[in-house]
């Protein structure tokens, strides 16, 4: 089954970031999309915030497990 949600340790890695700002990003990205602190953060979302192709991000997800 493909992963649909991304976490801030994958979000820092795919920046080339800290976890701290994975986590900074990823409450942006909830704020952007109207969503609740607690809500999980799609990579679809995150592709269409942070500009990045959604085909890489799944290819650099599948890599990293």
């Amino acid at each position: 089954m493909p992963q649909v949600v991304i976490y801030p340790k994958e979000a820092a890695a795919l920046t080339g970031n800290s976890y701290e700002a994975g986590k900074r990003l990823l409450q942006r990205v909830r704020k952007h999309f109207g969503k609740s602190a607690t809500s999980y953060v799609s990579i679809v979302e995150f592709c269409s915030y942070t500009g990045l192709p959604e085909p890489v991000v799944s290819a650099a997800l599948l890599q990293a497990a």
